[in-house]
């Protein structure tokens, strides 16, 4: 239905909690590379439970491989510096979520690239970023509502 791209993720437990939000909702959970854990480590594992087998997971070398293996469709980034709330977009199925690293988010050049398909989480206290784990439900719960509701 959905894509979820996970461009350097570095937290294990924000990738396996994804991973299970992934497999309760049939999406497809792209993670590109580097990582900053292995895909072994037991915190991952255990945050995606005993639900792995049920994850369709894409491993991407880089964000080049990503984009050569995956030319078509439409493509959203997340990131705090866009004006542009993820709830102001029409999701169709088969569209890919960028999410960046906790750390530091999308590249700027990318972001840059492609300013027109940026989107944020509005938020209107004093934290400047969400819980990557957090963001991903929020923008998939708004994109899966839309889906299927029209179905």
């Amino acid at each position: 239905m959905l894509n979820i791209v996970l461009v350097n993720p570095q937290i294990p437990p924000n990738t396996g909690n994804i991973a299970r939000l992934c497999a309760a909702l049939e999406l497809n959970l792209h993670l590109v590379h580097p990582l900053g854990f292995s895909v072994d480590d037991r915190y991952l594992r255990r945050a995606g439970l005993d639900y792995w087998p049920f994850v369709k997971v894409i491993h991407h070398e880089s964000l080049e491989k990503f984009f050569e293996n995956n030319s078509v469709g439409r493509f959203y980034y997340l990131t705090t510096k866009s004006q542009k709330p993820y709830t102001s977009v029409k999701y169709q199925k088969n569209d890919y979520l960028l999410f960046g690293p906790e750390t530091s988010g999308l590249a700027k050049e990318l972001l840059d690239k492609n300013k027109d398909y940026t989107l944020t989480i509005p938020m209107t206290g004093q934290v400047r970023s969400l819980n990557l784990s957090s963001a991903v439900s929020m923008v998939v719960g708004e994109a899966y509502r839309q889906i299927n509701y029209e179905l």
